[in-house]
């Protein structure tokens, strides 16, 4: 039995609510359980410095984890001059997988920058980013539509995320913190809405894992990824 009493193939409740910060272009709040993320879309009027003259957009990303987002306070990483590798990490992965679903030269030479503030962490913080981000750029992106800034959205394609692992010997879908702590394996799928994989990380935590339980693990995700989907569509709506 999981510790939540989850079935073994059972998302954590997941919610987005849109247009959440007043000033921000695109905003979302999404919630993967008891684990909380502010993603707003900002859009900036120029590319970044190396990309500037090449007559195409960038998206990327920034991440953060607020002081008390976990159950002890952490230092704010601004106060240490630099974001920790694991910030730099799951930042670059966001903004990978928002940029694999964005016609980059439809944007013209502007940036969009992802903010994704952890407010609550309790697993899974990267994926519920990635998801509820894809939300936030694709109201920037409306919002930049609606003001003939582009002509039509520069969105191909939806994307999410989604963990999954190996605990106690079964393959689970959406860990939260108290299995993703103890797992076997730690495994994070981002995949498209044509079901086109982004990006598959998975780690053997305690003992190796299998070419099968990775394809079990993959087919939950892919479980996951749809329900994400269809979430995001109904939010749009």
């Amino acid at each position: 039995m999981r510790p939540s009493k989850r079935a073994l193939d059972e998302m954590r409740p997941v919610s987005f609510e849109r247009n959440v910060a007043r000033y921000a272009e695109g905003s979302c709040l999404v919630k993967f359980g008891a684990t909380h993320v502010l993603c707003t879309a900002s859009l900036e009027d120029k590319p970044p410095q190396w990309l500037r003259g090449q007559g195409r957009g960038w998206v990327t990303a920034e991440y953060a984890m607020l002081p008390r987002a976990t159950h002890t306070r952490s230092r704010r990483e601004v106060t240490s001059g630099k974001p920790s590798g694991r910030t730099q990490e799951i930042q670059r992965l966001i903004g990978r997988s928002l940029r694999a679903v964005t016609n980059l030269p439809a944007m013209g030479e502007r940036q969009i920058v992802v903010d994704c503030d952890v407010l609550q962490a309790d697993g899974g913080t990267r994926t519920a980013a990635i998801t509820g981000g894809w939300i936030a750029l694709r109201d920037c992106f409306e919002w930049m539509r609606a003001r003939s800034i582009v002509k039509d959205s520069p969105l191909r394609d939806h994307v999410a995320a989604v963990s999954c692992g190996m605990f106690e010997g079964k393959p689970v879908l959406d860990l939260d913190y108290a299995e993703d702590s103890i797992a076997e394996t730690d495994a994070n799928f981002v995949i498209t809405g044509s079901g086109g994989l982004v990006e598959v990380q998975a780690t053997a935590e305690g003992s190796v894992f299998t070419t099968d339980e990775l394809a079990r693990l993959l087919a939950l995700a892919q479980k996951g990824v749809d329900e994400l989907l269809a979430l995001q569509k109904s939010a749009l709506a």
